[in-house]
Formats: structure tokens, sequence, C-alpha cells
């Protein structure tokens, strides 16, 4: 079967992805400077990514609804989510304006905590998985 045929899902995911986030942004104060809605924002989609691509991996080979739901919900849904350009524009901006600081408080924190989110999510959907194989509800 044609690969073309997870386009629809892609995008009707990345759409979806995309309102979520401008819908959560809106709720998210930022402090001062400092965008706090597009660092939580980040996170929570790198633990959800990671979640996800772990828990399909465990469930067996990427065909079928596996890859369905990791081009639908991971590269459509999340990529659409998360906003890593933004966090790249408010970047530069506080670097332009001088704000080295700031810059260094919102950069480093937000590539570190990802990659810990990101491995915490997949640790989560193993630890469920094994869970899950053992048969223990706790």
């Amino acid at each position: 079967m044609s690969e073309a045929k997870y386009i629809p899902l892609v995008a009707l995911g990345g759409a979806l992805g995309t309102l979520a986030r401008y819908g959560l942004s809106t709720v998210i104060p930022n402090a001062g400077a400092l965008p706090v809605n597009v660092v939580v924002i980040n996170l929570s989609g790198a633990l959800l990514l990671g979640w996800l691509l772990e828990a399909l991996k465990l469930g067996g080979p990427d065909t079928g609804s596996r890859k369905a739901a990791r081009l639908g919900l991971g590269t459509g849904l999340l990529g659409g989510y998360t906003t890593y350009s933004m966090f790249v524009v408010d970047e530069t901006g506080l670097i332009d304006t001088g704000n080295f600081v700031g810059s260094l408080v919102y950069a480093l924190p937000t590539v570190a905590l990802g990659v810990l989110a990101a491995l915490l999510g997949a640790a989560t959907a193993r630890a469920l998985h094994r869970a899950r194989m053992t048969g223990d509800s706790s």
C-alpha cells in the first residue's frame, strides 16, 4: 500500500495538535520575558511522544494501526502540539534584546528537560507494558 494514505492522518493530527497548543498557550502565563507556556507545551509533548513511541514499539512492528498511530499521533498531533520553532524564535528574541542570562535560563533547561521528559515517557511505557504482561494491576 502507498505511504500517501497516511498523509490525511498526519494533517488532521497536526491541525488538532496546533489547536491544542494554541488553546493551552492562552491559559498558561509567562514569567516576564521567559515564555513559560512554550516550555510547558514542549516538555509535555516530549513526555507524551516518548511514551507513545515506546508503547508502539513494545506493541510490535511499525505496521498497520501502529504505524498509523505513530504518524497520526506522533508526527501529526504531537508534532503540531510541540513548538520548537517558537522556542527558537523566543530564544533569538532574548538574545537580540541582550538578555543573555534569560537566554541561558530558557535554553539549557528546556533542552535538557525535554530529553529527560522523553526518557521518562518511554520508561513509563515500559513499566506499564511490564505490568500488563505480568498481570500486575498495582
